[in-house]
């Protein structure tokens, strides 16, 4: 069940979850020196990704998730042996995992696609075939609050992804195939991150 308090925080939930975490974390230290690499991997799926992703595209934004992104890094670098301090880029991308905030933008991006008749494309607006023909329409959102809402922040996510994995929106298997191995190559650690790289490649496409 999800839980938020009465100013719209998912701090309450976030806080529900991060104990059964924890607990995840506990247990795959105790078994790490037992099992073989792929039930390390099943057992990480299982009791730490179901949890970790219950709810995701509604409190992905929150604030307090930095809190479940650092448990996710920590059970990471124990699955892989390392340190407490060691960078979990690369242990990310040999385990084919997505970090939280990667996993974020998957779920809320397929969420979309498979509620695309919630969403209006620029093509319904207007004709002229402009490079943002294919984008979805970004509703007007004035109130802080509401610009962080599943829509307006998928809408935002969507558009600035590459053009090759836009053009399958309407393929869903192909879609999530090339979604999935886009993000996890690029290993992001926000959204941030993605914009940046997003609007860097478009520069670069344009020129």
């Amino acid at each position: 069940m999800l839980y938020i308090n009465n100013n719209l925080s998912w701090k309450t939930h976030i806080e529900g979850i991060k104990n059964k975490l924890s607990s995840a974390c506990y247990v795959m230290r105790l078994v790490k020196l037992y099992v073989t690499a792929n039930t390390l991997k099943m057992i990480y799926n299982s009791s730490f990704h179901s949890i970790m992703t219950y709810g995701l595209i509604f409190r992905g934004k929150s604030p307090d998730s930095i809190k479940i992104f650092r448990l996710q890094k920590k059970i990471i670098r124990i699955m892989m042996g390392c340190k407490i301090r060691d960078s979990c880029r690369k242990l990310f991308l040999n385990l084919e995992i997505l970090p939280l905030p990667s996993q974020y933008m998957l779920s809320l991006l397929l969420f979309m696609i498979r509620n695309k008749n919630q969403f209006q494309a620029n093509s319904e607006t207007h004709r002229i075939n402009t490079r943002q023909h294919a984008n979805l329409h970004q509703p007007s959102v004035n109130e802080t609050k509401y610009q962080t809402d599943v829509h307006c922040i998928g809408v935002k996510v969507f558009n600035m992804l590459q053009f090759y994995i836009k053009a399958e929106s309407d393929n869903p298997k192909k879609f999530k195939v090339l979604l999935q191995k886009y993000l996890c190559e690029n290993s992001f650690y926000s959204l941030d991150e993605y914009f940046q790289l997003q609007s860097y490649v478009l520069t670069y496409d344009l020129n």
